[in-house]
């Protein structure tokens, strides 16, 4: 077995659609990003690429390179799940946490559950999504950015 950890922040503005774990929120900012700036994708994506000593996105996917302008975290995801199946592991399980104040993830939390463990090949039980606020402090709590963390463990398929 295998554990990688994850982490992504991600600057708040305007004119720009929020999206978290694949799923579009109705929300007056958005994160800014090279890509889509999903930053609980980019965490999850991280967390098992750090498991199997891969590097991390910015690495495999990096925003110098105009293909990546705007592309959906879930492109980007599928491409580092063929690179699990490639390397022969399996996803035990993923627990994820967002960090921010506004929006509220509580009322997604089943939509973005359902989009991510499609997209990782897994059960839903199989990815926990959790949200938390800063209690108003740091640039969370200004409502400035958005944060996520993720741990991934991995196992050798049989």
């Amino acid at each position: 077995m295998r554990v990688g950890l994850g982490y992504d922040v991600h600057k708040l503005v305007k004119d720009r659609e929020l999206i978290l774990g694949g799923v579009k929120f109705d929300f007056e900012k958005g994160l800014l990003g090279h890509s889509d700036a999903d930053v609980l994708t980019h965490a999850i994506m991280d967390a098992l690429l750090g498991a199997m000593c891969e590097g991390d996105i910015g690495y495999l996917f990096p925003d110098s390179d105009m293909k990546y302008k705007d592309i959906s975290s879930l492109i980007l995801l599928d491409r580092v799940i063929e690179l699990v199946e490639k390397r022969g592991y399996e996803i035990v399980n993923i627990d994820t946490v967002i960090i921010c104040e506004r929006p509220k993830i509580l009322p997604m939390r089943k939509e973005i559950q359902k989009t991510l463990s499609k997209h990782l090949k897994i059960d839903e039980d199989q990815i926990s999504i959790k949200a938390s606020t800063s209690e108003k402090l740091g640039f969370y709590g200004r409502e400035e950015g958005i944060e996520a963390r993720a741990i991934a463990l991995i196992e050798r398929r049989n």
